[in-house]
């Protein structure tokens, strides 16, 4: 059975030692970054060595968010604008998302890549964050929610499963989560009202990832190890999906990767997200980390079930017709 975690790997090949240790430790899906990613050629040889290792077609990640987040580019990929640019000088934003979500999933599907880590459906406001403020899709509940929801179809129409993040919320957080940990103060009616009403209008998607935020009015301890917010994930938001948590690794969070690992799972997230690819810290991961079994493993077999083959494109004109309206 298939281990509760996410592993990033060392670099464009898979080592013998991560090959071992993989094929041992069994984990859930594996996640790459831009230190993995080479020629496209390459790139499809490491996602295919990922997977013989586990021995099934275990899912594989990244985040191509297009913009600051982006691990594939030229000279062999596209390089895309920042979404909040893009889609404020598109004619229609919700069509050009969904056409850029689309061709971004061909691209990812072509080389082996399944699972893309968007959409970003937090809201901008005057607290975010320039880590994230250029990769969010607008200011507003009905707008972030009609361009993410565009975002996931353009997943999923290109192949490739969509993961809404960074559930419930990271808009508000006045400070970058991968150095330190940020605290939001707003009441909780407010939040249900408008951070929360994002996520609970995408409360249908097929996986989602946690918040390393804390949000005062719930708890004091960060979103991602709050058994009080994630029970606000499921109950309030109405999430049924396969909860990630974002990378453990992250600054924000306190304690060893192993304390990390067991105050996560014990709050309620389904699977442990390792991003570095250290390989210390992946022992840690591995064996603090159980088999995937229960409700968790029932979110994780739904969730791939949503797997499928891109639906037929003309690319050419797709990304032609994206020019037009965000010219």
């Amino acid at each position: 059975m298939a281990g509760a975690f996410i592993a990033g790997c060392e670099g464009p090949d898979l080592t013998p030692r991560e090959t071992a240790f993989f094929r041992e430790a069994d984990p859930w899906g594996f996640i790459l970054f831009a230190r993995n990613v080479e020629t496209p050629d390459r790139l499809r040889a490491l996602t295919a060595a990922l997977r013989e290792a586990v021995g099934r077609n275990a899912p594989v990640l990244i985040d191509q968010e297009g913009g600051r987040v982006q691990r594939l580019g030229p000279p062999f990929w596209t390089r895309w604008p920042r979404p909040l640019t893009q889609m404020s000088r598109a004619a229609d934003p919700v069509r050009a998302m969904f056409l850029r979500a689309t061709l971004i999933a061909r691209e990812l599907r072509d080389v082996g890549i399944d699972v893309n880590c968007t959409p970003t459906a937090d809201i901008a406001g005057e607290d975010t964050h320039p880590f994230l403020l250029s990769r969010l899709y607008g200011d507003n509940v009905e707008t972030v929610a009609a361009r993410a929801r565009a975002n996931a179809d353009g997943c999923l129409q290109g192949g490739v499963l969509p993961v809404m993040k960074h559930i419930p919320g990271h808009g508000r957080a006045p400070a970058d989560s991968h150095h330190r940990l940020p605290h939001v103060d707003t009441p909780l009616e407010v939040l249900r009202r408008t951070d929360f009403e994002v996520f609970r209008r995408l409360a249908d998607l097929p996986m989602g990832m946690s918040a390393h935020v804390v949000y005062e009015a719930i708890d004091d301890a960060p979103g991602t190890v709050s058994a009080p917010v994630i029970e606000e994930i499921r109950d309030g938001i109405g999430f049924d999906g396969l909860l990630m948590t974002d990378d453990i690794g992250m600054g924000a969070l306190g304690g060893t990767v192993s304390e990390r690992c067991t105050a996560s799972l014990a709050a309620g997230c389904d699977v442990i997200l390792h991003c570095n690819g250290l390989w210390d810290e992946m022992q840690e991961v591995a064996a603090i980390c159980p088999a995937l079994a229960g409700p968790a493993l029932e979110r994780a077999d739904r969730a791939l079930a949503d797997r499928a083959l891109p639906v037929e494109l003309d690319i050419e004109a797709a990304h032609a017709e994206l020019g037009a309206l965000t010219a």
